[in-house]
């Protein structure tokens, strides 16, 4: 991609209302436009990450044996009645409306119900079960503190994984290859050492739940965590029967704020008995399927590596999600950079081209700024010696390299 051709530009300041690092720095950089408060539309560089962060979380869903779909976001109001969440005060971030001929419909912020109807009509025996289907589906929630940018906003798209098993024993398994795959993900996207799973409330779902929780100072929630075992707890949960359950002392807690950017759930039979989902066992008995709910939202993963992962100048992506992963600067060399980027995109490697007609300094802030895992420069100052300057965007100094190495540099 040649950065002159690139719609949209960087910008020194951030909008005045926007309070939160991640928006300012994103929309300065030109990933996100801002709609209104908690709506953000996504731009070419900002698609690119979140397509990168959904990849990833793909990957490791379909290597558990999750199976994709895609459901309606329009949600029927007689299914919902069915489990007492249509009117539920618990639940307070429905969109409704009334279509023309009076029914009435919700955009969906959760996709239990549905899910749960669909997996009724399609399994019957045993030998059917586990089921693990999950969706990146967009949701709507009406949230009160849309304040923390992409972290927490009224229309987002969800990763959300429902698990179907045959008995307690066989979630739990179910349960833990599941957290133990979102791990994975947070370590692959460069919040590995950070991120905490920690004991928190069910809230609408069930009684406790577990949340992956990323220490930051933008956190809006109060971790406390064993930092010996790796054990943590969200404060809301933090009582001396906790404690007990999960052999932890109040004095070894660390409390830190932090951002949740994954939950997990136990479900039970909580929404299987009331829709009717059950399979007959070996005996030919009707028996009720236990649950789990499983979520991500890969803009709010974007948006706290963005608080996380981020210095005075800009963002620092990891490789595995930046937009690109070399920045070349062409410092009146033109034709030479050209050749160079002809030469990298041959070779498969993504590379975004600051060919624009600009000065140093502002190639340097925007390449900064922009946060892309490699800078490649190419200038009048070492053409004759046949190299080029290449520098990671987290180390200050960079270094010389043949201009018939770069390919090879890269590949490895």
């Amino acid at each position: 991609m040649r950065q002159s051709k690139l719609f949209t530009k960087t910008k020194k300041e951030a909008p005045k209302d926007e309070v939160s690092k991640n928006a300012q720095l994103l929309i300065r950089a030109g990933f996100v436009h801002k709609e209104m408060a908690g709506v953000y539309s996504f731009l070419p560089l900002g698609l690119r990450v979140l397509n990168k962060v959904i990849d990833v979380i793909r990957e490791e869903m379909n290597a558990i044996g999750g199976q994709e779909v895609s459901l309606s976001a329009l949600q029927e109001k007689s299914l919902w009645e069915k489990t007492d969440r249509w009117d539920d005060g618990k639940v307070d971030v429905w969109f409704k409306t009334a279509l023309k001929n009076g029914t009435e419909v919700g955009l969906g912020w959760s996709h239990e119900e549905p899910i749960t109807k669909i997996v009724q009509q399609q399994i019957s025996s045993h030998r059917d079960l586990p089921v693990l289907a999950y969706q990146f589906q967009t949701k709507f929630r009406n949230e009160t503190r849309a304040k923390s940018g992409i972290m927490r906003t009224r229309e987002f798209i969800m990763k959300d994984l429902y698990s179907f098993a045959r008995t307690q024993e066989e979630h739990e398994k179910v349960y833990a290859t599941v957290r133990d795959a979102y791990m994975k993900i947070f370590k692959r996207v460069g919040l590995g050492k950070e991120t905490y799973p920690a004991f928190a409330s069910g809230g609408a779902f069930s009684k406790y739940s577990e949340e992956f929780q990323t220490v930051s100072d933008a956190g809006e929630d109060l971790l406390y965590i064993d930092e010996a075992s790796g054990q943590a707890l969200n404060k809301e949960v933090l009582n001396d029967e906790v404690l007990a359950d999960l052999g932890l002392k109040r004095e070894q807690l660390v409390e830190k704020k932090s951002i949740e950017v994954g939950n997990i759930f136990t479900l039970g039979t909580r929404f299987s008995e009331p829709l009717g989902l059950s399979y007959k066992d070996e005996q030919g008995n009707a028996v009720p399927v236990v649950m789990g709910c499983y979520g991500i939202g890969p803009a709010r993963v974007m948006g706290t590596i963005a608080e996380v992962l981020s210095d005075e100048k800009g963002i620092v992506w990891p490789e595995s999600v930046a937009p690109f992963h070399v920045h070349l600067l062409s410092l009146g060399a033109g034709e030479k950079a050209d050749e160079v980027y002809e030469m990298l995109t041959k070779a498969g490697i993504e590379v975004l081209y600051d060919d624009r007609d600009a000065s140093a300094g502002e190639k340097f802030a925007d390449s900064d700024l922009l946060g892309i895992p490699y800078r490649l420069v190419v200038g009048k100052r070492l053409l004759e010696s046949g190299k080029a300057e290449i520098k990671r965007r987290t180390e200050e100094h960079g270094e010389e390299i043949s201009f018939e190495d770069i390919v090879a540099y890269f590949k490895k």
